[in-house]
């Protein structure tokens, strides 16, 4: 099956970034599947206006299927994607995600593989702890596999103690392709920059990682781009919202600061070994990285030599009161090094490839 598997892939959206953090992530693996002989249907909803702000045409490396979000559309795109060898379901597809989870499982029956990707799965295995009739705790253990976009062995037991046969983890990474280092971009330009979107969960964090130490450095310039900023950030003069900046554009944005501020969500931060895209965008367009503190750092970037770690607002203040740009072009070079050497998209496509192979083999012995 590794020499040309038909995917069909169920996300919230390959063409739009637009409030979709996880459309890089989806981008970089797919591609990767790709390039090792796959062939890949992506399936997401017209929802939450993504496709008035698509920031890429059809890529060359997935078909891709825009589907009403309605019930008809849903049960056309269902239809369409008969017959794949792999079926994904990833989570937060953004319409009718509780009968799409169910519904994906039916074609078990005609031999594919269904996949549960879970690109968000803090929050899912929060949601369904705290709510044990939450419909999607007894689809768990229906599920070929479980693959997640991060958390470590935290992640996969708490998947494993509701029912799931596999779990595995499939990290995020870099796309050397796309990103990679720039010349500088004025509107960019400043002391720390962070790129997020607001989120429940994120927006006391960045109250205390980002805008603190704005305050506490008034002669630094700081520079946040995302949606829904506009209302929240304090009034600096220091400080800037640049609203939302296209995927085209985040090479300059990581290029154009001193350093980057990586800031996970409470969720990701609690369950650890969970590094957004954003870390590996910004270390592969060269940038210091100033990270909040999590566990499992050290898996994806050494401290103090490829990145920053702070525990608090006021250790990111110390810290750029304490480098310069040479400090942060050398760590930005070597966080650059280690993450092309071991944590690309081809090395995770790999990883996925390898283990449905593995998947197979263990049915095929199961049945024999």
């Amino acid at each position: 099956m590794s020499n040309r598997m038909r995917i069909a892939f169920f996300g919230s959206s390959l063409v739009s970034a637009y409030w979709n953090g996880a459309a890089t992530y989806y981008r970089g693996l797919l591609k990767a599947l790709y390039d090792l002989g796959h062939r890949i249907t992506f399936f997401e909803p017209d929802a939450y206006d993504r496709q008035k702000h698509r920031d890429i045409e059809d890529p060359h490396y997935a078909k891709s299927i825009v589907y009403e979000a309605s019930e008809p559309g849903l049960k056309k795109a269902l239809n369409m994607a008969r017959g794949a060898d792999v079926i994904v379901k990833a989570s937060g597809v953004g319409y009718l995600d509780d009968v799409l989870e169910e519904a994906v499982l039916e074609y078990k029956a005609n031999g594919s593989i269904v996949i549960f990707w879970d690109v968000d799965a803090p929050a899912t295995l929060d949601r369904v702890k705290s709510n044990r009739n939450d419909p999607f705790a007894s689809l768990i253990p229906e599920y070929d596999m479980i693959l997640t976009y991060g958390g470590g062995e935290m992640v996969v037991n708490a998947y494993k103690s509701l029912g799931a046969k596999i779990c595995i983890p499939v990290y995020n990474a870099l796309d050397p392709f796309t990103h990679y280092p720039v010349e500088k971009n004025e509107k960019f330009e400043c002391s720390l920059g962070f790129l997020g979107n607001r989120m429940p969960d994120r927006e006391q964090r960045v109250s205390e990682f980002f805008f603190k130490p704005a305050s506490l450095l008034p002669e630094y310039k700081f520079k946040i781009g995302g949606n829904g900023w506009d209302s929240k950030i304090p009034s600096l003069g220091n400080l800037e919202c640049l609203g939302h900046v296209y995927t085209h554009e985040h090479n300059q944005f990581n290029c154009s600061s001193m350093a980057i501020l990586n800031i996970n969500r409470q969720s990701m931060a609690s369950y650890g070994f969970s590094p957004p895209t954003r870390i590996f965008e910004a270390a592969g367009a060269g940038a210091c990285i100033i990270t909040d503190k999590w566990d499992g750092i050290e898996a994806f970037l050494q401290p103090h030599k490829e990145c920053f770690v702070a525990s608090n607002g006021e250790n990111v203040a110390e810290i750029l009161t304490t480098i310069d740009e040479d400090i942060a072009f050398e760590v930005g070079r070597s966080a650059r090094k280690r993450i092309l050497e071991s944590h690309t998209y081809v090395h995770r496509a790999k990883d996925v490839q390898n283990a449905i192979n593995e998947y197979v083999v263990r049915d095929k012995e199961v049945t024999n």
